[in-house]
């Protein structure tokens, strides 16, 4: 906008020079009452919330009170040349500078002008004798356009700063926004307006985040390729070693099979061997019943004897008594003289057989004493072989508790190698589904390394500051 620009204005508002002679002409009256206006329209900022806050303090609403009075009067002038347009243009430019709306700026001329107006109705009369007859109503009017002119040149230039500024802000946002298209993250918006500072503020705190989230990304996607290369790499160990596993634990089932039929094979034994044990330990107490009864016929048979030798005693002290009878009757056949002769041969071999009866009553004792020193010989070998019968027994009993427990053992063996064998089957089983996981871990572990690379190269893109370099997927 131009001088130029304004006399288009002037004309097209046909404010010609007589209308401008009439604000020349009012200029002492509008020293007097432009102050009383002015007092009122900043009461209404004061009451307003949002006036009041373009405004720091009582002497800073004073000091612009005190430059709308300047440029009130030079209004009033009527002189619409360089100086009022430079005056003008400072108005537009600080209203566009504090966002000062245009709805504030006219709605602050129309409080003002009405207050001027109603002091030029209240001074009609007097107006008239020192004014030379002005009427009031032209210079209403002429009041009315030099107020539209000013606020159409003040919000013109408010508009045409607000356009600049805009061209300014969206120039420098295309500079950004062709860098940031370009992967440029470092270089911040430095160079707009004021009045785009919470823009600026805004998009400088999106860059530094997305510069801060582009250089996590690339940090992230480096770590996780070292990562995944660790656990592709880990994962094909792990599949190798738990292949060797599944293969070993197939052998160890097979070696456990044949471990388990020995088990039974032995458990068998042991329960066979535990069959003789028992046929044993029985054969074994038949014969101590044997001996014991052995012994019992023993005693019986020498309890008989002792019975015999009182029998040939008595024997013998019969022959003894029938001796000494034979004597006597010799005796008294040898008193008889031939009477006795045959009496006397008669008690000579009475006393024959009494002597032989005694020998052979000596001779049964003889034998019968030894028969007895045999049966107590016989008594202490079989009493001896039964207490060896009774040793073989507790022996043989223990030997059948012995292999009554080893067989017992045998079959918990046997139970246990067979639910040991379940286990390394199912472990087996196991252990090939894991195999066939890993493998799978592994190939995802591969596409992780494919898929952090290709993250790492889009996010690469973008200049962030020093990166680590960008790697390639290995094969």
């Amino acid at each position: 906008m131009t001088v130029k620009t304004v006399e288009e204005r002037l004309e097209f508002l046909e404010f010609d020079a007589a209308q401008r002679r009439i604000l020349t002409a009012a200029q002492p009256f509008l020293r007097t009452c432009i102050q009383p206006a002015l007092d009122h329209f900043y009461r209404r900022v004061r009451a307003t919330p949002e006036m009041a806050r373009m405004f720091r303090s009582d002497a800073h609403i004073n000091a612009a009170k005190g430059a709308q009075v300047g440029h009130w009067l030079g209004i009033a002038t009527g002189r619409f040349d360089a100086e009022y347009y430079a005056a003008v243009s400072r108005i537009g430019k600080v209203h566009a500078k504090i966002g000062l709306e245009p709805r504030w700026y006219i709605g602050g001329y129309a409080l003002i002008l009405e207050e001027i107006m109603a002091a030029v109705e209240r001074s009609a009369s007097p107006w008239r004798l020192f004014t030379r007859r002005v009427s009031p109503g032209k210079l209403n009017r002429a009041l009315m356009k030099a107020a539209m002119l000013d606020m159409d040149l003040s919000i013109s230039i408010y508009f045409e700063e607000a356009e600049a500024e805009r061209n300014q802000a969206i120039a420098a946002l295309d500079r950004a926004m062709s860098r940031l298209a370009g992967g440029d993250l470092l270089h911040d918006i430095d160079d707009l307006p004021a009045g785009f500072l919470s823009l600026k503020t805004s998009y400088n705190r999106s860059l530094a985040n997305l510069r801060e989230t582009i250089g996590s990304v690339v940090t992230a996607s480096h770590a996780i390729y070292g990562e995944s290369g660790a656990i592709a790499r880990a994962s094909e160990d792990l599949a190798q070693r738990t292949e060797s596993s599944a293969a070993n634990l197939e052998e160890t089932a097979a070696t456990l099979l044949r471990v388990e039929e020995r088990v039974k094979a032995t458990a068998s034994g042991a329960q066979e061997t535990l069959g003789i044990a028992g046929e044993a330990l029985d054969s074994v107490e038949q014969g101590r019943e044997v001996a014991g009864d052995a012994v019992q016929a023993m005693h019986v048979v020498h309890e008989s004897a002792r019975g015999i030798d009182a029998v040939i005693e008595g024997v013998d002290k019969i022959a003894f008594q029938t001796r000494v009878l034979a004597m006597n009757a010799a005796v008294e056949a040898g008193r008889a003289g031939s009477a006795g002769r045959g009496f006397a041969v008669v008690a000579d071999l009475v006393s024959s057989l009494a002597m032989r009866a005694e020998e052979e009553a000596r001779k049964a004792r003889d034998g019968l004493s030894a028969t007895r020193s045999e049966i107590d010989q016989a008594v202490a070998t079989v009493s001896r072989v039964d207490r060896s019968l009774e040793t073989i027994a507790g022996e043989v009993g223990r030997v059948h508790a012995l292999v009554e427990t080893m067989a017992r053992a045998n079959d918990a063996q046997a139970t246990a190698i067979s639910e040991v064998i379940s286990t390394v089957g199912m472990m087996d089983r196991t252990t090939q589904q894991n195999a066939a996981m890993v493998e799978q871990t592994s190939a995802a572990a591969r596409t992780l390394i494919s898929d952090a690379t290709t993250l790492a190269n889009q996010a690469g893109r973008f200049q962030i500051g020093e990166e680590p370099p960008v790697r390639t997927c290995a094969a």
